[in-house]
């Protein structure tokens, strides 16, 4: 099949799974670009629950293509800005390393926003909608929103990494409080915590709490650097941390905080 042709496929069985959509889906022209945002937005919407094992087999290998066709980095190849810690700029959906972290909500099981551009919902879409319904399952046990600066853990399922591991961290409208600042330093902590109780030997950081989340990029970079430096410090861990930027304003921001 071509890549319409399997993106006709994938939508086709979604819309059997998710019929409500039918009409919706209309709009959208038989062209790869409509399907694959037509794609993205049901998956983005669909509620967690099991699907065929047609549809994840077809889903799997598609979205392992496309991930490959973006272009995998091995953080094994990055070079150190510091012992144990390495800054890498690019779409961390794309970096194979032990784990990835995600900048979740509180209901953790992804954005519901269709097309919507935060990390969460980039990382939900090409590790495949099996990663939704494992983060339900967590909640469904856990029967309370997560809390903000705790951690949890799943698979990646499609993504190139290991695993991911979300955290919450604290929205910050108008002024910036030393709660939010010890709030943001516990996610990286409890980040590490899960890694090394999981024998990980390295994970990637995002930028966790900007953006959509409103925290000053510079203070969460420091806040950043400083709780990672110290953990490793403190306990002498080996595991190798990536910061992954995507923007060039954090990118600039981390490469003067290693100068």
């Amino acid at each position: 099949m071509t890549k319409l042709e399997k993106l006709i496929k994938l939508n086709q069985l979604l819309l059997d799974d998710m019929p409500g959509y039918q009409v919706q889906a209309k709009k959208f022209t038989l062209t790869e670009e409509a399907q694959w945002r037509l794609f993205r937005s049901l998956v983005n919407v669909r509620e967690p629950r099991p699907i065929s094992e047609e549809f994840i087999k077809l889903q799997n290998a598609f979205l392992q293509e496309e991930i490959k066709n973006k272009g995998i980095t091995d953080s094994s190849n990055l070079t150190p800005v510091r012992d144990k810690i390495y800054l890498w700029q690019g779409d961390i959906t794309t970096l194979q390393t032990d784990a990835i972290v995600n900048a979740a909500n509180s209901g953790m099981t992804g954005c519901y926003r269709p097309l919507h551009g935060c990390i969460d919902n980039a990382i939900h879409t090409f590790a495949g909608v099996q990663l939704r319904l494992e983060c339900a399952e967590i909640m469904e046990k856990q029967d309370f929103a997560e809390p903000t600066g705790k951690a949890k853990i799943t698979k990646a399922y499609n993504l190139p990494s290991k695993y991911v591991i979300h955290t919450v961290g604290p929205i910050v409208s108008g002024r910036l409080t030393q709660e939010a600042c010890d709030l943001l330093a516990a996610c990286y902590r409890s980040c590490l915590e899960q890694a090394v109780q999981e024998q990980l030997s390295s994970i990637a950081f995002c930028c966790i709490s900007t953006g959509e989340f409103g925290f000053p990029n510079r203070r969460a970079a420091e806040i950043a650097v400083e709780t990672v430096t110290d953990y490793l410090k403190e306990t002498g861990s080996s595991i190798k941390v990536v910061f992954n930027v995507f923007k060039e304003e954090d990118y600039c921001i981390y490469q003067k905080l290693f100068n």
